[in-house]
């Protein structure tokens, strides 16, 4: 399974991006797909993340700022970014999931995922 996120770069606080995570090498629609986070000197924490049925879940941080969507006939997962704060400055990376879960909890960790792509920088300026 390859991958590849796109759509970084840096904006303004209150601006907007548009994340883009192209998957390859395995039927997309059946995983469960998610987003994180690493900003400079802290853990990757969990951002976002889409279940199979397109069921979404979000981390309090993001709720109601970020949407995180998928394009089955595109093998291609999406988080767009709204009121971006300078918080929100960090290295985003995409994952799958090869094993299904229900709960917010196992999606949340960053051990329930098998794949990652290799990050793409957002820097929000204030």
């Amino acid at each position: 399974v390859r991958l590849v996120e796109s759509g970084g770069g840096l904006v303004q606080a209150g601006g907007s991006l548009r994340l883009s995570c192209a998957a390859s090498g395995r039927t997309f629609s059946i995983y469960t797909m998610g987003w994180f986070r690493q900003a400079p000197g802290k853990e990757r924490e969990f951002v976002a993340a889409i279940r199979q049925n397109s069921r979404t879940y979000y981390a309090d941080s993001v709720q109601g700022r970020f949407t995180i969507s998928r394009d089955n006939a595109k093998n291609t997962m999406y988080l767009q970014m709204n009121s971006l704060k300078p918080e929100d400055t960090a290295v985003y990376y995409c994952a799958l999931a090869l094993n299904y879960y229900r709960d917010y909890v196992t999606m949340a960790r960053s051990l329930s995922y098998d794949y990652w792509g290799q990050g793409t920088q957002v820097s929000v300026s204030s």
